[in-house]
């Protein structure tokens, strides 16, 4: 049902950038002596016109709040049967899934005026960590949970026989919807 699933991963989007925000704001309360290097060293912009007992707020909000995913391929051979590797459609899907989360993240940013961005993962161990969760949760199913991780970012699985020249054609495009600003 990829309209369940547009919702649901709009519902996690938000639930992302919720955590992001109030990361921010915990940082954006600590002041210029919390950081003495960073903000006495000119490494952030602005930083050298904060007084010592000043907020780090106006300075932080040069920064970026990163939204990360993996596990593309997984998810299209739940929604298609095929990872992007394998078939055209499911690739038009993938870059229809990763082109509506930098939507996402792009409309946040210009609402809140704040640096949201959206880049692919490679959370080598947090992945494994969710396969295990998800296939307690859903068992065992092929091409998604039946391996000790998911694939990182918008990646061709390793395990797929594909050229380097077809895995970078497949791959290219996505670089467009996971560049930092």
């Amino acid at each position: 049902d990829r309209e369940l699933f547009f919702d649901l991963l709009d519902s996690k989007l938000a639930l992302v950038i919720d955590q992001l925000d109030e990361r921010f704001e915990i940082q954006a309360r600590k002041r210029v002596y919390n950081a003495p290097f960073l903000m006495g060293q000119g490494v952030w912009i602005d930083s050298e016109k904060l007084g010592r007992n000043d907020e780090q707020r106006e300075v932080l909000k040069h920064g970026t709040l990163t939204v990360g995913f993996i596990g593309l391929a997984e998810a299209l051979v739940a929604l298609t049967g095929h990872h992007h590797g394998e078939d055209p459609e499911s690739q038009k899907l993938g870059l229809e899934i990763i082109g509506h989360m930098r939507g996402y993240v792009d409309r946040i940013s210009n609402e809140r005026k704040m640096n949201y961005s959206l880049i692919a993962t490679p959370a080598e161990g947090l992945s494994g960590r969710f396969v295990r969760m998800d296939r307690e949760r859903y068992g065992s199913i092929e091409g998604v949970t039946d391996r000790d991780y998911y694939t990182n970012g918008f990646h061709v699985p390793v395990y797929y026989d594909i050229n380097a020249f077809d895995k970078i054609a497949v791959e290219a495009p996505y670089h467009a919807l996971t560049k930092i600003g």
